[in-house]
């Protein structure tokens, strides 16, 4: 692995697990076991590490997303298999993560925004077309509304004002918010197939 890359995977790291604020550019050389000016000629600065660790992190949710799309039996497996992979992901990360990234790093912070509001609204509108044509959600429903409300859920639920980690965990909150918005668009056929994957997997 090339030092570059050793130098993102070990910042992903420390910041998975100890957030983004309290961990400095001397804690990741020495965690690195190099000095921090080796770290400054391939990065400008932490902010540079977290912006390019960003968008290697969206990437691969690009690639997941679409792999997990491709694979699902069905949109109602598709939302199963994502939920499995937010669990996952939710597991390795500390919970001030997104609030420092939000406060202190905006321009990464938009640069998720934008993933949000591009990739991940497409792959939601994807999902939801996809049900209502092979009759697992209702054909009632407005797909561009409810995909810009699957979207508005997770910044909600990784908004520590709202639901503070020390009182709420973060699985149960966006499991929650996934089990919300399902029942209410799926058909009675979707009800079933829904009914039969919660009783398989610990949902």
């Amino acid at each position: 692995m090339e030092l570059k890359e050793r130098i993102l995977k070990t910042s992903e790291e420390l910041f998975f697990k100890f957030g983004i604020r309290s961990v400095s550019m001397d804690d990741i050389a020495s965690e690195l076991g190099i000095s921090k000016k080796t770290i400054y000629l391939h990065f400008e600065d932490k902010d540079a590490i977290i912006h390019e660790m960003a968008k290697n992190l969206m990437d691969c949710e690009i690639d997941e997303s679409e792999k997990i799309f491709m694979e699902a039996e069905n949109p109602i497996d598709a939302v199963f298999r994502e939920t499995e992979l937010l669990r996952k992901n939710i597991a390795l990360i500390n919970p001030t993560l997104v609030y420092d990234l939000k406060k202190y790093h905006p321009k990464t912070w938009e640069l998720f925004r934008q993933h949000k509001q591009g990739i991940f609204f497409e792959m939601v509108k994807k999902n939801l077309k996809k049900g209502v044509e092979e009759d697992y959600y209702r054909k009632d429903i407005n797909i561009e509304i409810l995909s810009l409300l699957r979207m508005e859920e997770v910044e909600i639920a990784f908004d520590s004002t709202i639901f503070p980690p020390t009182k709420f965990n973060q699985i149960e909150v966006q499991t929650t918010f996934i089990d919300h918005f399902l029942r209410g668009v799926l058909t009675e056929k979707g009800q079933k197939v829904y009914e039969t994957y919660k009783k398989a997997i610990s949902f």
